[in-house]
């Protein structure tokens, strides 16, 4: 049998705070175990997130350029029509715009102002 030893109050006062510290640690190196391992998988989704990305913009390129050499195409195939027909005039690729004529000029009559009536200018 173990020698009896008798425990003072103060030892197992420092016995129950070793207790504590130790627990404290085992925490510690399990929550710095566990941000390791988080940080490892966000940086594994972000790399993912990243190619995932990177793939989407050359495809929207593709898209964008495959879209362009139809509309190259279709734009040859109306001209050709169009010279077929007879037209006027060739289409070309760019809008006409309509002139933006001052509003005052368009309609607008000048009101005569009667006597007495208050005139903001």
């Amino acid at each position: 049998m173990a020698p009896f030893v008798p425990r003072t109050r103060a030892a197992t006062t420092l016995r129950m705070k070793q207790i504590v510290l130790d627990n404290q640690s085992r925490m510690i190196r399990r929550f710095r175990a566990k941000l390791e391992t988080e940080r490892r998988e966000s940086a594994a989704t972000k790399e993912g997130l990243e190619t995932k990305a990177e793939d989407t913009i050359q495809e929207q390129h593709l898209i964008i350029k495959a879209l362009v050499e139809e509309k190259a195409s279709l734009l040859q195939t109306i001209q050709g029509l169009q010279e077929v027909n007879g037209a006027p005039a060739p289409f070309d690729d760019e809008w006409e715009e309509e002139p933006e004529g001052d509003p005052e000029e368009e309609g607008l009559e000048d009101i005569p102002i009667g006597e007495g009536e208050i005139v903001d200018e």
